[in-house]
Protein backbone atom coordinates (compact mmCIF):
# COMPACT_ATOMS: atom_id res chain seq x y z
CA UNK A 1 0.00 0.00 0.00
CA UNK A 2 3.21 3.05 1.03
CA UNK A 3 4.34 1.73 -2.68
CA UNK A 4 1.28 2.59 -4.08
CA UNK A 5 1.09 5.89 -2.85
CA UNK A 6 4.46 7.05 -2.84
CA UNK A 7 3.76 6.19 -6.84
CA UNK A 8 0.96 8.16 -7.00
CA UNK A 9 2.73 11.12 -5.40
CA UNK A 10 5.38 11.20 -7.44
CA UNK A 11 3.11 10.85 -10.39
CA UNK A 12 1.56 13.93 -8.84
CA UNK A 13 4.18 15.85 -8.96
CA UNK A 14 5.38 14.89 -11.80
CA UNK A 15 2.55 16.14 -13.29
CA UNK A 16 2.97 19.45 -10.76
CA UNK A 17 6.16 20.12 -12.49
CA UNK A 18 5.22 19.04 -15.80
CA UNK A 19 2.31 22.01 -15.54
CA UNK A 20 4.64 24.53 -13.87
CA UNK A 21 6.71 24.08 -16.75
CA UNK A 22 4.48 24.10 -19.55
CA UNK A 23 1.69 27.07 -18.42
CA UNK A 24 3.43 28.61 -15.49
CA UNK A 25 6.82 29.09 -16.23
CA UNK A 26 7.25 32.66 -18.57
CA UNK A 27 8.06 31.90 -22.13
CA UNK A 28 11.07 34.29 -23.38
CA UNK A 29 10.49 34.62 -27.42
CA UNK A 30 13.75 35.08 -29.37
CA UNK A 31 11.96 37.96 -31.43
CA UNK A 32 8.50 40.03 -31.92
CA UNK A 33 5.94 37.11 -32.90
CA UNK A 34 2.61 38.16 -34.61
CA UNK A 35 0.13 35.23 -34.27
CA UNK A 36 -3.05 35.47 -36.08
CA UNK A 37 -5.74 33.97 -35.02
CA UNK A 38 -8.60 32.95 -37.12
CA UNK A 39 -12.68 32.89 -37.06
CA UNK A 40 -14.11 30.30 -36.24
CA UNK A 41 -10.98 28.16 -35.06
CA UNK A 42 -11.76 26.00 -32.11
CA UNK A 43 -9.93 26.11 -28.90
CA UNK A 44 -7.58 23.44 -29.56
CA UNK A 45 -6.46 24.92 -33.31
CA UNK A 46 -5.77 27.85 -31.28
CA UNK A 47 -3.80 26.22 -28.41
CA UNK A 48 -1.20 24.35 -31.22
CA UNK A 49 -0.85 27.39 -33.34
CA UNK A 50 0.36 29.15 -29.91
CA UNK A 51 2.56 26.39 -29.64
CA UNK A 52 3.47 25.99 -33.30
CA UNK A 53 4.75 30.13 -33.00
CA UNK A 54 6.74 29.77 -29.42
CA UNK A 55 4.15 31.28 -27.64
CA UNK A 56 3.54 28.97 -24.89
CA UNK A 57 5.72 25.47 -24.50
CA UNK A 58 2.62 23.11 -24.38
CA UNK A 59 -0.94 22.95 -25.99
CA UNK A 60 -2.43 20.53 -24.01
CA UNK A 61 -1.01 22.59 -20.95
CA UNK A 62 -3.07 25.45 -22.08
CA UNK A 63 -6.15 23.41 -22.86
CA UNK A 64 -5.99 22.42 -19.37
CA UNK A 65 -5.57 25.57 -18.19
CA UNK A 66 -8.39 27.11 -20.21
CA UNK A 67 -11.08 24.16 -18.67
CA UNK A 68 -9.80 24.39 -14.97
CA UNK A 69 -9.89 28.42 -15.00
CA UNK A 70 -13.56 28.44 -16.54
CA UNK A 71 -14.25 28.28 -19.90
CA UNK A 72 -14.44 31.88 -21.62
CA UNK A 73 -14.62 32.80 -25.51
CA UNK A 74 -10.73 33.09 -26.99
CA UNK A 75 -10.86 35.82 -29.38
CA UNK A 76 -9.92 35.78 -33.03
CA UNK A 77 -7.28 38.08 -34.43
CA UNK A 78 -3.55 38.83 -34.38
CA UNK A 79 -1.47 39.39 -31.22
CA UNK A 80 1.94 40.53 -31.03
CA UNK A 81 4.13 38.47 -28.69
CA UNK A 82 7.58 40.46 -27.72
CA UNK A 83 7.70 39.95 -23.58
CA UNK A 84 8.16 37.03 -21.43
CA UNK A 85 4.65 35.38 -20.52
CA UNK A 86 3.37 32.46 -19.79
CA UNK A 87 0.43 30.50 -20.59
CA UNK A 88 -2.07 31.93 -18.09
CA UNK A 89 -1.26 35.26 -19.34
CA UNK A 90 -1.54 34.76 -22.67
CA UNK A 91 -4.82 33.12 -22.03
CA UNK A 92 -6.15 36.66 -20.65
CA UNK A 93 -4.76 38.19 -23.32
CA UNK A 94 -6.94 36.04 -25.88
CA UNK A 95 -9.72 36.63 -23.47
CA UNK A 96 -10.07 40.36 -23.31
CA UNK A 97 -9.20 40.21 -26.98
CA UNK A 98 -5.82 42.57 -26.98
CA UNK A 99 -5.77 42.71 -30.78
CA UNK A 100 -2.88 43.83 -32.41
CA UNK A 101 -4.04 46.95 -34.80
CA UNK A 102 -2.20 47.78 -38.45
CA UNK A 103 -2.37 51.52 -38.83
CA UNK A 104 -3.68 53.00 -42.16
CA UNK A 105 -2.77 56.77 -43.06
CA UNK A 106 -4.84 58.09 -45.74
CA UNK A 107 -4.18 61.12 -46.98
CA UNK A 108 -6.19 64.25 -48.50
CA UNK A 109 -6.48 63.29 -52.03
CA UNK A 110 -5.89 59.95 -52.14
CA UNK A 111 -7.37 57.85 -54.74
CA UNK A 112 -8.35 53.98 -54.19
CA UNK A 113 -5.20 52.62 -56.37
CA UNK A 114 -3.19 55.15 -53.69
CA UNK A 115 -5.44 53.63 -50.35
CA UNK A 116 -4.94 50.00 -51.91
CA UNK A 117 -1.28 50.44 -52.21
CA UNK A 118 -1.19 51.84 -48.25
CA UNK A 119 -3.48 48.59 -47.73
CA UNK A 120 -1.56 46.16 -49.04
CA UNK A 121 1.79 47.72 -47.46
CA UNK A 122 -0.07 46.92 -44.39
CA UNK A 123 -0.25 43.40 -45.22
CA UNK A 124 -3.63 44.13 -44.50
CA UNK A 125 -4.95 42.29 -47.64
CA UNK A 126 -4.38 42.76 -51.39
CA UNK A 127 -4.03 45.98 -53.47
CA UNK A 128 -6.40 44.05 -55.90
CA UNK A 129 -8.90 43.07 -53.31
CA UNK A 130 -9.03 46.44 -51.79
CA UNK A 131 -9.58 47.71 -55.47
CA UNK A 132 -12.41 45.08 -56.12
CA UNK A 133 -14.18 45.86 -52.97
CA UNK A 134 -14.07 49.66 -53.65
CA UNK A 135 -15.40 49.30 -57.32
CA UNK A 136 -18.27 46.93 -56.01
CA UNK A 137 -19.48 47.54 -53.01
CA UNK A 138 -21.82 50.54 -53.85
CA UNK A 139 -24.50 50.00 -51.79
CA UNK A 140 -22.33 51.62 -49.19
CA UNK A 141 -23.24 54.59 -51.23
CA UNK A 142 -26.44 53.97 -52.62
CA UNK A 143 -28.54 56.79 -50.86
CA UNK A 144 -25.97 59.25 -51.81
CA UNK A 145 -24.59 58.83 -54.91
CA UNK A 146 -27.26 56.54 -56.68
CA UNK A 147 -25.19 56.67 -59.64
CA UNK A 148 -21.58 55.94 -58.13
CA UNK A 149 -19.23 53.91 -60.44
CA UNK A 150 -17.03 53.06 -57.18
CA UNK A 151 -16.48 54.45 -53.74
CA UNK A 152 -13.81 57.25 -54.98
CA UNK A 153 -14.34 60.31 -53.46
CA UNK A 154 -16.80 58.65 -50.11
CA UNK A 155 -12.96 57.05 -48.57
CA UNK A 156 -12.21 59.73 -46.25
CA UNK A 157 -8.89 60.66 -45.71
CA UNK A 158 -8.21 59.63 -42.12
CA UNK A 159 -5.92 57.63 -40.02
CA UNK A 160 -7.58 54.01 -39.33
CA UNK A 161 -6.28 51.31 -37.36
CA UNK A 162 -7.87 47.82 -38.94
CA UNK A 163 -6.63 44.24 -37.62
CA UNK A 164 -5.78 41.22 -40.16
CA UNK A 165 -8.80 39.70 -40.07
CA UNK A 166 -10.81 42.90 -41.26
CA UNK A 167 -11.76 42.17 -45.07
CA UNK A 168 -11.29 44.46 -47.83
CA UNK A 169 -15.12 44.70 -47.65
CA UNK A 170 -14.71 45.93 -43.72
CA UNK A 171 -12.33 48.25 -44.49
CA UNK A 172 -13.62 50.33 -47.43
CA UNK A 173 -16.90 50.29 -45.01
CA UNK A 174 -15.18 51.86 -42.02
CA UNK A 175 -13.64 54.51 -44.63
CA UNK A 176 -17.31 55.32 -46.03
CA UNK A 177 -18.65 55.54 -42.41
CA UNK A 178 -16.09 57.71 -41.50
CA UNK A 179 -17.38 60.08 -44.61
CA UNK A 180 -20.97 59.77 -43.13
CA UNK A 181 -19.66 60.93 -39.77
CA UNK A 182 -17.78 64.16 -41.65
CA UNK A 183 -20.49 65.07 -44.54
CA UNK A 184 -22.99 64.67 -41.23
CA UNK A 185 -20.67 66.91 -39.68
CA UNK A 186 -20.61 69.89 -42.25
CA UNK A 187 -23.71 69.87 -43.92
CA UNK A 188 -22.92 67.70 -46.69
CA UNK A 189 -25.74 64.87 -46.20
CA UNK A 190 -28.85 67.76 -45.85
CA UNK A 191 -27.48 68.74 -49.78
CA UNK A 192 -29.45 67.13 -52.65
CA UNK A 193 -26.37 67.40 -55.01
CA UNK A 194 -23.89 64.96 -53.03
CA UNK A 195 -22.31 63.49 -56.01
CA UNK A 196 -21.28 66.87 -58.06
CA UNK A 197 -19.92 68.69 -54.70
CA UNK A 198 -17.82 65.59 -53.84
CA UNK A 199 -16.81 65.23 -57.61
CA UNK A 200 -15.95 69.21 -57.63
CA UNK A 201 -14.15 68.67 -53.97
CA UNK A 202 -12.01 65.32 -55.06
CA UNK A 203 -10.80 67.99 -57.91
CA UNK A 204 -10.21 70.44 -55.87
CA UNK A 205 -8.25 68.14 -53.44
CA UNK A 206 -5.88 67.50 -55.91
CA UNK A 207 -4.99 70.85 -57.67
CA UNK A 208 -4.04 73.38 -54.10
CA UNK A 209 -3.30 72.52 -50.47
CA UNK A 210 -4.04 75.99 -49.66
CA UNK A 211 -6.89 76.44 -47.28
CA UNK A 212 -7.49 79.97 -48.77
CA UNK A 213 -7.51 79.00 -52.35
CA UNK A 214 -9.65 76.01 -52.40
CA UNK A 215 -13.22 77.64 -52.55
CA UNK A 216 -11.32 80.12 -55.56
CA UNK A 217 -10.40 76.81 -57.00
CA UNK A 218 -14.49 75.50 -56.67
CA UNK A 219 -15.31 78.80 -57.95
CA UNK A 220 -12.89 78.49 -61.16
CA UNK A 221 -14.41 75.16 -61.82
CA UNK A 222 -18.18 76.30 -61.46
CA UNK A 223 -17.55 79.06 -63.45
CA UNK A 224 -16.23 76.93 -66.33
CA UNK A 225 -19.13 74.84 -65.60
CA UNK A 226 -21.59 77.65 -66.66
CA UNK A 227 -20.22 78.65 -69.44
CA UNK A 228 -19.96 74.81 -70.97
CA UNK A 229 -16.13 75.48 -71.06
CA UNK A 230 -13.51 72.37 -70.80
CA UNK A 231 -12.08 72.11 -67.03
CA UNK A 232 -8.84 71.24 -68.46
CA UNK A 233 -7.75 69.95 -64.74
CA UNK A 234 -4.54 67.89 -65.09
CA UNK A 235 -5.81 65.73 -61.99
CA UNK A 236 -8.72 64.43 -64.28
CA UNK A 237 -6.13 63.12 -67.21
CA UNK A 238 -3.94 61.36 -64.35
CA UNK A 239 -7.29 59.52 -63.21
CA UNK A 240 -8.02 58.66 -67.15
CA UNK A 241 -5.12 57.09 -67.13
CA UNK A 242 -4.75 55.13 -63.99
CA UNK A 243 -8.46 54.07 -64.49
CA UNK A 244 -6.98 53.05 -67.91
CA UNK A 245 -3.61 51.53 -66.59
CA UNK A 246 -1.72 53.81 -68.99
CA UNK A 247 -0.55 55.86 -66.60
CA UNK A 248 3.51 56.80 -66.50
CA UNK A 249 4.09 58.63 -63.65
CA UNK A 250 3.76 61.76 -65.43
CA UNK A 251 1.20 63.57 -68.11
CA UNK A 252 1.85 63.22 -72.13
CA UNK A 253 0.22 64.81 -74.75
CA UNK A 254 -0.99 61.40 -75.79
CA UNK A 255 -2.68 61.28 -72.64
CA UNK A 256 -4.17 65.10 -73.11
CA UNK A 257 -5.82 63.55 -76.20
CA UNK A 258 -6.58 60.23 -74.44
CA UNK A 259 -10.86 59.30 -75.25
CA UNK A 260 -12.07 58.97 -71.43
CA UNK A 261 -14.88 60.49 -69.76
CA UNK A 262 -12.13 61.43 -67.15
CA UNK A 263 -10.74 63.61 -69.32
CA UNK A 264 -11.65 67.28 -69.12
CA UNK A 265 -9.55 68.50 -71.40
CA UNK A 266 -11.64 66.30 -73.94
CA UNK A 267 -15.04 66.65 -72.24
CA UNK A 268 -17.21 69.80 -70.98
CA UNK A 269 -18.77 69.00 -67.38
CA UNK A 270 -17.63 66.94 -64.58
CA UNK A 271 -15.76 63.85 -64.90
CA UNK A 272 -18.48 60.87 -64.57
CA UNK A 273 -17.53 60.78 -60.65
CA UNK A 274 -14.52 61.57 -58.20
CA UNK A 275 -11.31 61.28 -58.55
CA UNK A 276 -9.75 61.44 -55.62
CA UNK A 277 -10.93 61.31 -51.93
CA UNK A 278 -10.97 64.61 -50.41
CA UNK A 279 -11.14 65.98 -47.30
CA UNK A 280 -13.38 68.29 -45.01
CA UNK A 281 -11.97 71.51 -46.32
CA UNK A 282 -12.66 70.92 -50.09
CA UNK A 283 -15.80 69.67 -49.70
CA UNK A 284 -16.36 73.02 -47.74
CA UNK A 285 -15.15 74.26 -50.32
CA UNK A 286 -17.14 72.94 -53.20
CA UNK A 287 -20.26 73.41 -51.02
CA UNK A 288 -18.96 77.03 -50.82
CA UNK A 289 -17.32 78.04 -53.68
CA UNK A 290 -16.19 81.62 -54.05
CA UNK A 291 -18.10 84.16 -56.35
CA UNK A 292 -16.14 85.89 -58.38
CA UNK A 293 -15.68 85.87 -62.26
CA UNK A 294 -11.83 84.33 -62.44
CA UNK A 295 -11.69 81.44 -65.62
CA UNK A 296 -8.23 80.36 -65.00
CA UNK A 297 -5.61 79.97 -62.60
CA UNK A 298 -2.03 78.21 -62.87
CA UNK A 299 0.63 77.90 -60.65
CA UNK A 300 3.02 80.47 -59.88
CA UNK A 301 5.89 77.61 -58.55
CA UNK A 302 5.66 78.54 -54.94
CA UNK A 303 2.88 76.40 -53.97
CA UNK A 304 0.44 78.46 -54.39
CA UNK A 305 -1.70 79.98 -57.59
CA UNK A 306 -2.29 82.95 -59.89
CA UNK A 307 -6.20 83.12 -60.89
CA UNK A 308 -7.37 85.26 -63.79
CA UNK A 309 -10.64 86.32 -65.52
CA UNK A 310 -9.19 86.06 -69.18
CA UNK A 311 -7.33 83.75 -71.43
CA UNK A 312 -5.01 86.94 -72.04
CA UNK A 313 -4.20 87.42 -68.49
CA UNK A 314 -3.91 83.59 -68.10
CA UNK A 315 -1.42 83.33 -70.54
CA UNK A 316 0.85 85.92 -68.88
CA UNK A 317 0.55 83.79 -65.94
CA UNK A 318 1.54 80.43 -67.69
CA UNK A 319 4.38 82.77 -69.01
CA UNK A 320 5.68 83.89 -65.27
CA UNK A 321 5.32 80.13 -64.26
CA UNK A 322 7.10 79.01 -66.70
CA UNK A 323 10.10 81.36 -65.91
CA UNK A 324 10.13 80.25 -62.62
CA UNK A 325 10.32 77.01 -63.29
CA UNK A 326 13.18 77.26 -65.91
CA UNK A 327 14.86 79.86 -62.92
CA UNK A 328 14.51 76.98 -60.28
CA UNK A 329 16.79 74.56 -62.35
Amino acid sequence: MRTFFVIVLLIVLLVAGWFTWAALLPVSPSQTTFVLLRPGWTTRHIARELQHDGVIRSADAFLLLHYVQGLGSLKAGEYKFESPANALEVRRRILRGDVYTRTVQVPEGYNIYDIAAVVEQAELGSAGDFVTAAKGDLFLIKDLDPNAQSLEGYLFPDTYHFTRIDTSHEIVAGMVHRFRQEAQQIGLLRKADVHRIVTVASIVEKETAVPDERPLVAGVYNNRIEKNMLLGADPSVVYAALVAGRYRGTIYQSDLQFDSPYNTYKYAGLPPGPIANPGAASLEAAMNPAHTDYLYFVSDNNGHHRFSRTAEEHERNVAAYRRAVAQSR
